[in-house]
């Protein structure tokens, strides 16, 4: 039996039943399936063979079937026994019957017009939900499910579909992109359901164009669209954004998807209608200039150093506020100073409250703002070698103004003399410039980047208060063990400071702990607070081959330690009676208990300590002149006597 005969004879069963007494005119949903139940039934639509066949048990299995809906509850054109067998050509489902709510909404969206105006490949209710199969939302087979939700978006949005291709829209992987963020990894590969996906941010019915007033990613709505999600938007953003911006000034605060791209790469800018092409169409003349009052200046703009900075992606006018498209110059209008506090508001208030942000704020023209140390349309990030903030780089920058002739040390030379010169001398300096190490300590890891103040002020991160802090950034282990030593506290005593890392190091000339010229010094560095002992120490054996130019022998730090100093009664010193003897023997080999007896500053100076060795040394003192005095006396008595003898002789 042919298709055809499979219909009519379905059909001639079907009007002989309704001759029947008792038999209902209505169809339901059995008179259908007499013949889309069967798997061969087709049509050609559009030039496409489709399929006409119902499963009947998928259509149960669905929220209308389930819900006991009829075929002619949705097909409602068949309602009623003349218009079966119907046409061909039946009209298109109106899901408004039931769904009148969302079908209103629907209509005004990019999708509900596309449909108005007839457009072939726009979007129908089947076309998301499905036809005969649909399914509640949270039912995990249901194409809205939102697990399936991209998927079923990028049938049409990805590259290469009818929809890209027709409408010529750069559609630009948006399904692959998204898989790849934060949010498609968030529900692809943890499973959380509560990531956000397109109808999130799009909304489901009522997808619209950026520009639209009423979209959801319009520029006015993208931080409502996002604080579902992300609660407290203009609180966390209070360290980069300034906060007064949001209420006094909105259009200067970048929009969400401005730093965080929606589709892992794509980013849309938000540009009131200035793109970065409009502002080059006269700033790429590299004879553009303008009158200041400094004198002439040139408007040139590279585009291609802007691209491979910091800011590549960012619009122009985010930086250079207040152009107006309307005018025949949009830049009419423009901020004359970029205000960076826009976007690092937190780095900005700290930078104020330093001394060049002080002077700044006072008109000083010599003071350095944002663009002197950073740039300006080439700013590169600091891990970028060539940035002037790049560690390799970083005391060239500060030399600048700090350096000879430079207008901080013309202004203050005697705080600066050749700092920058010494610095580069200093182990530090070496580090990074000889041997490339980045992370050997520059101007800003002592100094801080934006928040440099003198020492004297206890802010500073050179103040003695905290300077051992300033160092243990990178001197942990060091910082430790000088926290427990007796010179730790850094606070008065008597007459003096107890000393500090930059007591014994120095700031900017900082030498290897071995260099020869460390070693003498240290010496000295100690003799400034320990006078009596110094001068004892020059009396001693060591003290004097010392002095004579012999550094190997033992100074102060070889037998008191360095940074570990603690009083000889402590068990842990160098010098406790549990330790002597070994201290003793790092220098002499096979020393014993009494031999590290030996009374290293004993001198005769001092009666009251070593009286032994003051009357000892007085005796010897008096019997040295007495014997010298009595023969001297002796021989001068004699020299008379001595002559005559010669006369005579």
């Amino acid at each position: 039996m042919t298709r055809l005969d499979k219909i009519s004879f379905a059909t001639l069963c079907f009007l002989l039943a309704c001759q029947l007494p008792g038999v209902a005119l209505g169809q339901e949903t059995d008179d259908c399936l007499a013949c889309h139940d069967d798997e061969e039934l087709t049509k050609n639509r559009d030039g496409r063979v489709v399929s006409l066949h119902i499963d009947i048990d998928t259509y149960e299995g669905s929220i209308h079937g389930e819900n006991g809906l009829e075929c002619i509850d949705c097909h409602t054109d068949l309602d009623g026994f003349d218009d079966w067998p119907h046409e061909d050509d039946l009209q298109p489902v109106d899901c408004a019957e039931c769904h009148d709510d969302i079908a209103e909404i629907y209509s005004h969206s990019l999708h509900g017009r596309a449909v108005a105006e007839g457009a072939q490949l726009a979007p129908r209710c089947w076309s998301c939900h499905g036809a005969h199969d649909i399914l509640s939302a949270d039912q995990p087979g249901s194409q809205v499910d939102r697990f399936n939700i991209p998927f079923m978006c990028g049938r049409c949005h990805k590259e290469d579909t009818p929809v890209s291709e027709f409408y010529d829209i750069p559609q630009d992987s948006i399904l692959t992109h998204y898989s790849l963020s934060i949010h498609g990894e968030g529900l692809y590969q943890r499973g959380l359901t509560i990531s956000a996906v397109c109808i999130d941010c799009h909304t489901a019915h009522n997808v619209r164009d950026h520009t639209d007033p009423a979209s959801t990613i319009h520029r006015d709505n993208v931080a409502t669209t996002c604080e579902q999600c992300h609660g407290r938007i203009e609180e966390v953003h209070r360290k980069v954004i300034r906060g007064n911006l949001w209420e006094e000034e909105p259009d200067k605060v970048p929009v969400c998807i401005e730093c965080h791209q929606p589709h892992e790469v794509r980013r849309v800018f938000y540009a009131e209608g200035m793109s970065n092409q409009e502002c080059l169409a006269c700033h790429r003349e590299r004879a553009l200039t303008a009158v200041h009052d400094d004198g002439e200046r040139s408007l040139f703009v590279d585009a291609e150093q802007l691209h491979g900075s910091a800011h590549q992606g960012i619009a122009y006018i985010q930086c250079h506020t207040g152009a107006l498209p309307v005018h025949d110059r949009p830049c009419d209008t423009v901020t004359a100073t970029v205000d960076c506090s826009i976007c690092h508001a937190e780095v900005v208030a700290t930078f104020e409250t330093g001394t060049h942000g002080q002077l700044h704020q006072r008109g000083d023209p010599d003071a350095p703002t944002c663009q002197d140390c950073h740039g300006q349309h080439g700013i590169l990030r600091r891990q970028d070698s060539d940035s002037p903030t790049s560690p390799r780089n970083v005391s060239t920058l500060c030399g600048r103004c700090h350096g000879p002739d430079g207008v901080a040390d013309l202004r203050h030379p005697h705080t600066g003399t050749n700092m920058v010169e010494n610095y580069q001398l200093s182990v530090h300096g070496r580090a990074l410039e000889k041997g490339g190490l980045v992370v050997s300590a520059t101007c800003t890891d002592c100094h801080t980047a934006h928040h440099m103040l003198p020492p004297e002020n206890l802010d500073s991160s050179i103040n003695r208060t905290r300077i051992t802090e300033t160092c243990s950034h990178c001197h942990v282990g060091i910082a430790e063990t000088f926290a427990q030593s007796i010179h730790f506290t850094g606070k008065p005593d008597g007459d003096h400071h107890l000393p500090l890392c930059n007591d014994c190091h120095s700031s900017h000339e900082i030498v290897r702990t071995d260099a020869a010229g460390f070693i003498r010094q240290i010496v000295s560095s100690c003799g400034g607070c320990h006078e009596e002992d110094t001068e004892a120490y020059f009396e001693t054996y060591h003290g004097k081959v010392f002095t004579l130019g012999a550094i190997a022998t033992a100074n102060c730090h070889d037998c008191h330690g360095s940074h570990e100093i603690k009083p000889p009664t402590d068990p842990r010193s160098t010098l406790s009676r549990e330790n002597v003897v070994e201290t003793c023997a790092q220098c002499h080999t096979g020393a014993h208990r009494q031999f590290a007896g030996y009374l290293t500053h004993a001198t005769h100076h001092d009666k009251d300590k070593y009286p032994f060795l003051y009357w000892t040394w007085l005796f010897m003192t008096a019997l040295l002149v007495g014997t010298f005095g009595f023969f001297g006396l002796h021989t001068l008595l004699w020299m008379p006597r001595s002559f005559q003898a010669m006369k005579h002789g």
